[in-house]
């Protein structure tokens, strides 16, 4: 048996809220798969398109005559973890139930901590929500927000993208865990909340789920992360003549190969950078990176690629 945090790609949902809940029921049937086979699972998911449609909705109501207020961007974040949360908590419920596996499945709403020193706030990469005139635009760089040019197609606010460095539901997942739960967290790499005077407080950012996948996995000592995107495998020299696909990488083959510029940036390379960040955190934790359809193959070695 393994305690697995299984951290779900963008394939694995839908880009609307129907396909997703089409979607969901998929991928659930993979993930009571592994949970029969024996492991403990906690689900992590991305949230990209969700959270820029909340986002966007809720820009395109606050220039109505609606009175809807303006959102800001963390309660965006905690909108599209509860949405996603409930329909894979309840696609995974339908398929244990179905499988007479006698389960609890719940979502955790879930803060992760990051440094409101990141450097990553100096210079805010991520765009979100709506297109801007330029005078839309200026109005919004008054108000403090961060706004670039989006390849000629207008502007658009942009948010940091800090790296996590704790998680405060942290104690309760890992209970819930250690009791044999499946729980959905960290959904879209968690809500970012920076330390105040007062507690916590939450800051307009996007956190990479990859790496909130991999500080989770770390906080609640599993075994094993999986990472899963659209490919079996982590290839070098990709797409070109001399292509190799890997069935393993140890930490120092796997930094060599990304100082090498082998894995492409906000694509492979975060998903080498989060496994090796769980594998170097305590001895023996290992990392999977292949797709959800082989994901029970990769646990049994025989499909994936392993970093350890």
């Amino acid at each position: 048996m393994s305690k697995i945090v299984l951290a779900l790609g963008g394939n694995a949902l839908g880009s609307t809220p129907n396909e997703q809940k089409e979607a969901v029921k998929t991928t659930a049937q993979s993930i009571v798969d592994l949970i029969e086979a024996g492991n403990e699972i906690i689900v992590s998911h991305g949230n990209g398109p969700q959270v820029g449609m909340i986002n966007l909705a809720m820009d395109v109501s606050a220039k109505t005559d609606a009175g809807t207020p303006e959102m800001p961007f963390p309660e965006c974040g905690a909108m599209s973890q509860g949405y996603i949360g409930f329909h894979l908590q309840n696609a995974i419920e339908n398929e244990l139930n179905k499988r007479g596996v006698d389960k609890a499945v719940a979502s955790v709403i879930t803060q992760v901590v990051v440094d409101k020193d990141d450097p990553a706030f100096d210079n805010p990469t991520k765009p979100i929500g709506a297109f801007y005139s330029e005078e839309e635009a200026q109005a919004l760089s008054d108000k403090g927000f961060a706004v670039k040019e989006d390849a000629g197609r207008g502007y658009r606010r942009v948010v940091a993208s800090p790296k996590p460095i704790d998680i405060v539901e942290k104690a309760f997942i890992q209970d819930a865990f250690d009791q044999g739960n499946i729980i959905v967290a960290a959904g879209g790499g968690g809500i970012p909340v920076v330390e105040a005077e007062d507690g916590y407080d939450g800051v307009p950012a996007v956190i990479d789920k990859d790496f909130s996948s991999a500080k989770l996995a770390e906080l609640v000592e599993a075994d094993l992360l999986i990472i899963l995107t659209a490919v079996e495998k982590v290839a070098i020299n990709f797409g070109k003549e001399n292509e190799e696909w890997l069935d393993e990488l140890s930490v120092d083959q796997a930094k060599e190969y990304t100082e090498a510029g082998e894995f492409a940036e906000g694509s492979m390379k975060p998903k080498i950078e989060a496994a090796l960040g769980f594998v170097e955190s305590k001895p023996g934790n290992q990392a999977i990176i292949t797709s959800l359809e082989k994901a029970e193959e990769g646990i049994k070695g025989q499909n994936g690629t392993l970093i350890k």
